[in-house]
């Protein structure tokens, strides 16, 4: 008995030192995965940190790059006139437009791939479950006390514009007006200064017709007076044409200058107008986008309740087909009942979504974000209790 207590005494002790010694390599090794793990952290650490300053280092290279690019376009901007100005400017406003106008037809088009998608989803679910079960439950005798709703094929979504469509005009340079109106100032000042010397020497001229080479003479001898130059009449028409010519820069000049002006104003005006009409198209782009997700959304939860739809319809035959049609409803047995309470619950929730309209004054409706919830909400209610 002595040595079988002897022999237990050992047994026990040497389970005793086996348990010691798991322990202390599990702690040993315990230690070396929190070790390695920290390892692994202050490496991803790292990695991150490095990632950050890629990405910092980039971004002050992209703000440079810009600023030089800026610098660059800047200085002959400066130095250009106001006309040249006027154009770049309007040349700006134009790729802001369409830019603005070709990203609202790409949304526009999108939004109409996803209605399709939409009305697709539905007509699917119609013919993939929902229609039987209604039939189904108005067989059934089935009824309840909520509000009886039909699943809408109303228009979903319509956008609205609340803003014209902007034309940028294009301008003129003012020359050639400037050509013209120089022009007929410059003959009314040759024609002046012709007459004006003839008044002087007390010629008369006929307006009717042109003066001869002998009329002029002596006016341009009269200018050439005029200079010192001793009557020559060479010396008089140089004056006059040069008068004439000064006249014609003069008006052209003012003219074209004018005009630079106001084209820098309206170019500017219109620069201005483009970047308010693109940024509402921007916000009008950003609702858009919320209704192509909401629309994606909706169309992923009409295909679940078609899948659920059609499990439910198989029920109410399989229900149908074993207890056959009641005289009286509460006949039924209360499982079956519970399975068309389940099947009028998706209904109703799924007509309570489709029945409002997504859009209210050209946005996502409140509401329509709402019901979708709602019937996601009840749908998951139904797979949860599947499962």
């Amino acid at each position: 008995m002595k040595e079988e207590a002897k022999v237990v005494e050992n047994t026990e002790e040497k389970v005793q030192e086996a348990r010691v010694d798991e322990i202390e390599n599990q702690g040993e090794e315990n230690q070396k995965q929190e070790e390695n793990q920290k390892q692994e952290e202050n490496q991803k650490q790292e990695e991150i940190d490095k990632s950050k300053e890629e990405k910092d280092e980039e971004q002050k290279e992209e703000v440079l790059e810009t600023e030089e690019n800026i610098s660059e376009e800047t200085v002959p901007v400066k130095e250009m006139k106001n006309s040249e100005k006027a154009i770049v400017l309007v040349e700006k406003a134009k790729e802001i437009v369409n830019g603005a106008d070709m990203q609202m037809q790409e949304c526009k088009l999108l939004l109409a791939n996803d209605l399709k998608e939409y009305e697709e989803a539905k007509q699917a679910l119609h013919d993939g479950g929902l229609d039987e079960c209604k039939t189904l439950l108005e067989t059934f005798g089935y009824e309840d006390n909520a509000e009886e709703k039909e699943v809408s094929d109303n228009v979903v979504f319509e956008t609205k514009e609340d803003i014209e469509p902007i034309r940028v005009q294009d301008i003129s340079s003012g020359k050639f007006t400037g050509f013209l109106m120089s022009l007929v100032v410059a003959l009314a000042t040759f024609a002046g200064m012709i007459y004006f010397a003839a008044q002087k020497l007390g010629v008369l001229l006929d307006a009717s017709k042109l003066p001869t080479q002998q009329t002029l003479e002596p006016v341009f001898s009269w200018y050439g007076n005029l200079i010192g130059m001793n009557g020559d009449a060479k010396f008089g028409l140089a004056l006059v044409l040069f008068v004439t010519l000064l006249v014609f820069w003069i008006i052209y000049a003012i003219r074209v200058n004018t005009k630079g002006s106001k084209n820098l104003n309206f170019a500017t005006q219109q620069l201005e107008d483009s970047e308010a009409y693109a940024s509402y198209k921007s916000n009008c782009k950003d609702e858009m986008d919320k209704v192509d997700l909401h629309i994606n959304d909706a169309v992923e939860t009409l295909n679940t309740y078609q899948v659920l739809f059609n499990e439910q319809k198989g029920k109410l035959q399989r229900i149908l087909y074993i207890e056959k049609k009641k005289e009286v409803f509460s006949e039924y047995h209360h499982k079956s009942i519970e399975e068309m309470k389940e099947t009028k619950d998706l209904i109703n929730s799924l007509a309570n979504f489709t029945s409002v309209s997504m859009s209210e004054e050209g946005k996502l409706a409140e509401n329509s974000i709402f019901t979708l919830k709602n019937a996601k909400r009840t749908m998951k209610r139904m797979i949860d209790s599947r499962y």
